[in-house]
């Protein structure tokens, strides 16, 4: 009877301490996984502030989110910004008990410890919405496992323990509210696109808040497997997927059956657009402001040449975006990041102007001038090059220009020879071009795809607001996926006749009026031991006339301007440029600088050309207006510099004088051809060989310029008829003029005019002074 009670009261104990060993061994393993023997634990820190890469935002001044950079493509959105159809469809779909658990759901670990083990039927992981949140914030299954951690199958257990622990304490710190938003801010879909912002965007061209049923239900259809359920891809697999969501949506109230049943026979239909630094709007502009934000105090012993080091210790000293993220420190006391910190930029650019701009540069060269000029260099000795380059020239241009490319540089650093890397540049493989006609699939060898991409015309544009130097339009090339170089900052090109003006301004400052009338032959100019004598450039039935200076720009007469050039000194004209924010290092102060063989920026001549509208007044061209931390608050405000450098009379005038250039002058194809016949000025300019064309325009309240070129300075079109700036450069700004005139959202800018100066009197018909003022041989005006 005694040994009976005995071994009954063993089987209890054995009993009681099967029972328990589960729960002991529970419990141990929560113990010893806090305890941080099995790895790191997020601390307390990381779970009240998780660390989230947030994607800077680049908006234009009009709030249309022109780009992100970015680690992750994420951009945070509050709860009250998402669509309650996507908080739905996440619920009834990933944890319908959501808003009852803690954390752990207790039955859908039943169910799975049922189904799966017992009736060894698929059913799910039973993880909470909580729990993948724990895996995907803190990488529970890699990051979190350390060295001493196991390994295999009881590492997987581990793991799994982790994320339990975890999203109880995520539940302790955040509300159901937050810990569903943290959830679809960190989730990845594919394509750069981290958050469901990202996913709105780049799928459905939508915002969160936005999102239809249907596109709701796609997105969380996604989240259990991103890569299989691919609506890019696999949109059969991912339409049954959806309508899977679409159904537990019904099932669980959200929606009605009917209401589901129909959205059940539509297609996939998805917007896509994938979203990189490559594309979009203002691609240049971005890259532009990107490098700016990044770059490092300057370092004598970082740059080749001083005057290099100058130029960018000028920037660091005087443009507060130039190194911005390195003189700004966060709140931490640390720097800011700009892929990480999610900050917000706003730029002063108007997307509809930089729309307009982009599509009148892809028209003119894609439509006209690309194509004129491969018919022209056809029957070329060595096309695209012009035939006044030798054989020997022209291997040594390619040459060069191989060994500037990418694919060169990486073989060279690899160790490869020589002659190897020519077998490889001289061997087809398959890829892609570009071209106005839009990208061609081909097979070519790298070095004939280096030859190809020397007939691409190039061209760049900038237009200003005048009064407040904020830049609405940006384009520094053809297409940044091709083009990297940014013609708009990076390129110094000679600017030929439209350097002019700045001659023209020094007479109108020391009393010359537009009137003023000048005879029309040649001058000679003392060049060492020699005599130098330019070219007229004008009329030749207008040779040995009197003409006035209106005429002479109009007209861009070279020998009207070398007429001007011996009343001043080149240093004069160069002192001018310089305080009209031209960086005169590139620009030599000899007689010739009238011909415009300075090397200039069109940022440059922008910013100096919109003096003219701006009374007399520089202001330095700006690109950014504010930035803002991730919550919004403003970080810095950008004033840019200004200088006064003439009377509002005396760019009152000059305004005048460029007005008759597009009047009667070089520019008048914008009056006849593109039907513009608002208050215009403007200048033309062409340099030695039609290497390059120029077209500056000025208008009350937006001013811009365009260059028009190739790569090499010897590609080019053979007579001015085609390679002067009148062809090359002006018709891309009578496009942009035209859509911008024709989009009232715009307001009727071409009714804008030129603000007279108050108590300005001065007589600027030229006819008229001439009747009333006979017999004298020249007209200059004294009270300036």
């Amino acid at each position: 009877m005694t040994e009976n009670k005995s071994s009954y009261s063993k089987y209890v104990r054995w009993f009681w301490a099967l029972f328990a060993f589960p729960f002991v061994l529970v419990t141990a393993i929560f113990i010893l996984i806090n305890l941080e023997v099995f790895g790191p634990m997020p601390g307390f820190e990381e779970l009240e502030n998780p660390d989230n890469d947030l994607a800077a935002e680049v908006y234009s001044d009009d709030g249309v989110l022109l780009g992100k950079f970015y680690l992750q493509n994420r951009t945070w959105t509050e709860y009250e910004d998402i669509s309650p159809y996507l908080i739905a469809a996440l619920i009834s779909t990933e944890d319908i008990r959501f808003h009852r658990h803690s954390g752990i759901d207790v039955r859908a670990l039943a169910r799975v410890a049922v189904k799966s083990v017992l009736m060894r039927q698929g059913a799910g992981g039973g993880s909470t919405i909580t729990q993948q949140l724990a895996k995907n914030l803190y990488d529970t299954r890699e990051k979190m496992t350390g060295e001493s951690s196991p390994t295999g199958i009881f590492s997987l257990i581990i793991a799994k323990f982790k994320e339990w622990s975890t999203a109880v304490r995520l539940e302790r710190n955040y509300t159901k509210e937050e810990i569903i938003t943290m959830y679809l801010n960190v989730y990845d879909f594919l394509y750069n696109a981290v958050g469901v912002r990202s996913a709105s965007e780049v799928y459905f061209n939508s915002f969160p808040d936005s999102l239809k049923i249907e596109e709701a239900a796609t997105l969380v259809g996604m989240l259990k497997n991103s890569a299989l359920y691919n609506p890019v891809r696999n949109p059969e697999g991912m339409m049954n997927r959806r309508n899977i969501v679409l159904s537990q949506m019904a099932r669980y109230g959200y929606i009605k059956g009917e209401v589901a049943d129909s959205l059940m026979q539509l297609p996939i239909e998805i917007d896509f657009r994938e979203q990189s630094h490559d594309t979009g709007l203002a691609t240049y502009l971005r890259e532009y402001i990107r490098l700016t934000m990044i770059k490092y105090e300057p370092e004598r012993r970082n740059f080749l040449f001083e005057a290099d080091y100058e130029d960018a210790r000028k920037e660091w000293d005087n443009n507060p975006l130039y190194g911005w993220c390195r003189k700004n420190l966060k709140p931490d006391g640390n720097n800011y990041n700009l892929y990480r910190d999610g900050l917000k930029i706003h730029t002063t650019i108007d997307s509809r102007m930089q729309k307009y701009a982009e599509e009148a540069v892809a028209e003119h060269l894609g439509e006209n001038l690309q194509e004129t000029f491969n018919s022209q260099v056809r029957n070329n000795s060595r096309p695209p090059y012009s035939n006044d380059i030798s054989a020997e020239e022209f291997r040594s241009i390619m040459d060069a220009s191989v060994k500037r490319t990418d694919r060169y540089r990486v073989l060279r650093q690899a160790g490869m020879p020589e002659d190897s890397i020519r077998l490889i540049f001289n061997t087809e493989i398959p890829m892609k071009l570009f071209s106005y006609n839009g990208e061609i699939d081909t097979i070519m060898s790298p070095y004939d795809s280096v030859l190809y991409y020397k007939y691409i015309v190039r061209s760049s544009m900038m237009a200003m607001d005048p009064h407040n130097g904020y830049v609405k339009a940006y384009v520094g090339g053809p297409d940044f996926r091709y083009f990297k170089y940014d013609a708009v900052t990076q390129q110094r090109k000679q600017v030929g006749s439209t350097i002019k003006p700045f001659l023209y301004t020094l007479a109108i400052q020391d009393g010359y009026s537009p009137c003023y009338e000048v005879e029309n032959i040649p001058r000679q100019f003392d060049v060492g031991d020699s005599t130098w004598s330019p070219r007229s450039s004008g009329p030749r039935e207008y040779h040995g006339r009197m003409v006035t200076l209106r005429w002479g720009l109009a007209q861009s007469e070279n020998y009207i301007s070398a007429w001007l050039m011996k009343q001043f000194s080149p240093s004069a004209v160069v002192d001018l440029m310089g305080r009209m924010g031209i960086n005169t290092r590139y620009v030599e102060a000899v007689p010739s600088i009238f011909l415009g063989t300075g090397i200039i920026t069109v940022k440059e001549m922008v910013g100096a050309f919109g003096t003219f509208a701006n009374k007399g007044v520089y202001i330095d061209p700006t690109v950014v207006s504010r930035i803002e931390d991730r919550n919004g608050n403003v970080i810095s405000r950008f004033i840019p510099a200004i200088e006064e450098v003439m009377s509002d009379d005396h760019a009152y005038l000059m305004l005048d004088l460029l007005q008759g250039v597009t009047n009667r002058g070089t520019g008048v194809r914008m009056r006849f051809t593109y039907n513009l016949y608002n208050q215009l000025g403007g200048k033309t300019g062409t340099t030695q060989n039609h290497s390059n064309g120029w077209y500056m325009s000025v208008a009350p309240n937006l001013v811009g310029g365009v260059w028009t070129g190739w790569e090499d300075q010897s590609i080019h079109f053979e007579n001015l008829s085609l390679g002067q700036g009148a062809n090359m450069a002006l018709p891309v700004y009578g496009l942009f003029l035209q859509k911008l005139y024709a989009d009232p959202e715009l307001g009727i800018m071409e009714l804008d005019e030129f603000e007279m100066p108050p108590g300005f009197n001065m007589e600027l018909d030229c006819d008229k002074l001439k009747s009333e003022s006979a017999g004298r041989d020249r007209y200059r005006i004294e009270r300036f």
